[in-house]
């Protein structure tokens, strides 16, 4: 196996762009992502190291403006009830930009899917590894992103039961 050694100017390109790397609230509305660009970022989102190579990530491309709707009212739904438990942050929380929902280009679901009985490297951690595994994953996606020249964010505030039952996701995905 021959093994590739990196030029000084390679580190620091990689060291770049992970310094780079932003959780990205504006979007410019009406951009169109290149499918080409989207297949790369994917690429390397299926390049990511994953334990027992259990590859438990799954990518769901919302293109349909009734359903990234449908996406946006389950966050504003929990961003809300969020809000409300965090008593005076409540406004903070409610000032929080979630409409990227509706301006990105691309909005993309990552689904961890169910245990598939991977064992391999993972028997004693079998749902810390596909967390860590589609982890690793999503930071390839964010790199790949930036290096593309491409801004990516992601969001939190959701009910995972819910979205997954509005994506149609398999019993146990998250």
């Amino acid at each position: 196996m021959t093994t590739h050694h990196f030029s000084a100017t390679d580190r620091e390109v990689l060291y770049h762009v992970i310094r780079e790397r932003r959780d990205m609230r504006h979007f410019i509305v009406g951009s169109k992502m290149d499918d080409a660009v989207l297949a790369r970022i994917l690429d390397a989102a299926h390049a990511a190291p994953s334990v027992g190579l259990m590859q438990p990530w799954r990518f769901i491309q919302i293109k349909q403006t009734g359903l990234r709707d449908r996406v946006a009212a389950l966050v504003e739904q929990e961003r809300i009830q969020t809000a409300k438990q965090l008593g005076k942050r409540e406004a903070e929380v409610l000032s929080l930009k979630v409409e990227g929902l509706h301006e990105c280009a691309d909005l993309i679901a990552v689904v961890q899917e169910p245990d598939d009985g991977t064992v391999l490297g993972r028997r004693t951690m079998t749902e810390e590894m596909a967390l860590c595994s589609t982890a690793c994953a999503i930071q390839n996606m964010w790199l790949a992103s930036r290096v593309e020249n491409l801004g990516m964010g992601w969001v939190s505030f959701f009910d995972p039961e819910a979205l997954a039952n509005l994506l149609a996701c398999h019993e146990g995905a998250k």
